[in-house]
């Protein structure tokens, strides 16, 4: 597996990380704890050293299954976690006060059964507590040695140049993918680049559709009440799907590989973080490290699917 670094100073990972936001139910429908441990051993067998949770995926059920996955095994992964996020989707709470963040740090650090996060984010800005006391109380936690490197999530530039004032950011986890290129517009990009902050990209797969799902109503499934998939919306979205599968089977490629290779080309500095419930896509979405995409195909799939053409916002 092909690695690349976490920021300007920060770890070696896996090229394509994994996101275990799906392994809680709630997510994507109904869920197999034991199938899920075993996909990430599989993972972890297959190279990937990324693995992302949160405190909010599953009320601390899914940092659970991580740790359980990993007991034994805690050297070879770069552990990320999130705090300061809470509630079940749709309705959540926020809270990024020293307290707040400093209870879901040790709620996280009982669940995954390890003295320490290696990157920590604040998972998204608290609207009342401003961002350089949220980042101040998260430095403590490196001081004290519970967490290596600290993250973001779904930050503005201000707040980004805010926080990596207060102390080093390493990462910025934003939702990335040829169906949601808005981490492109307003010069996030360059600004990450810039301050020597990766981009971790969750949702690389755009919610499954660029490797072929066709969300429908299943009980449990959070994409059958996201207005993205909803009514017209939905029926646009599935037909960008399909321009984007005919393209992928004219190149004799699997559509969730190209999509995270076309990722992996943006820049050096970005990290999908893709989740599955299933081995072979797993294999699947392993194989973007090693494709090479042509700068034709590149330039096509630029064409053909602009920043300002894809998915629209999550809620």
């Amino acid at each position: 597996m092909k690695l690349r670094q976490l920021g300007a100073d920060g770890p070696r990972v896996s090229a394509v990380g994994y996101g275990a936001m799906v392994l809680s139910p709630g997510v994507y429908g109904g869920v197999d704890d034991e199938e899920s441990v075993r996909t990430l051993h599989f993972a972890l067998d297959a190279g990937i050293t990324f693995l992302d949770t949160a405190r909010l995926y599953g009320a601390g059920h899914n940092e659970e299954l991580v740790g359980r996955a990993i007991a034994g095994r805690r050297e070879q992964v770069v552990l990320a976690t999130k705090g300061g996020l809470t509630g079940t989707p749709p309705e959540l709470k926020v809270d990024g006060s020293p307290a707040g963040l400093r209870a879901d740090l040790e709620a996280s650090l009982r669940a995954l059964d390890t003295d320490h996060v290696d990157l920590y984010y604040l998972h998204t800005p608290d609207p009342v507590v401003p961002v350089e006391e949220s980042i101040a109380a998260m430095a403590d936690f490196v001081t004290e040695g519970k967490v290596r490197y600290l993250g973001v999530s779904n930050f503005d530039l201000d707040q980004l140049r805010r926080a990596q004032a207060i102390h080093p950011i390493t990462a910025s986890q934003d939702q990335y993918s040829l169906f949601y290129r808005v981490p492109e517009q307003r010069g996030r990009v360059e600004l990450l680049h810039e301050l020597g902050i990766a981009l971790v990209a969750y949702s690389p797969l755009g919610n499954g559709v660029l490797a072929g799902a066709r969300p429908g109503a299943e009980a449990g499934d959070m994409r059958s009440w996201m207005p993205r998939f909803q009514g017209a919306e939905g029926d646009r979205l599935a037909g960008l799907s399909a321009r984007f599968g005919a393209v992928a089977e004219r190149e004799h490629v699997a559509p969730a590989a190209l999509a995270l290779a076309w990722l992996l080309n943006r820049h050096p500095h970005v990290v999908p973080i893709p989740g599955t419930r299933r081995t072979g896509n797993l294999t699947t979405n392993l194989a973007a490290a090693d494709l090479e995409l042509t700068p034709e195909l590149l330039d096509e799939l630029d064409r053909t699917f602009p920043v300002d053409a894809g998915m629209q916002p999550m809620f």
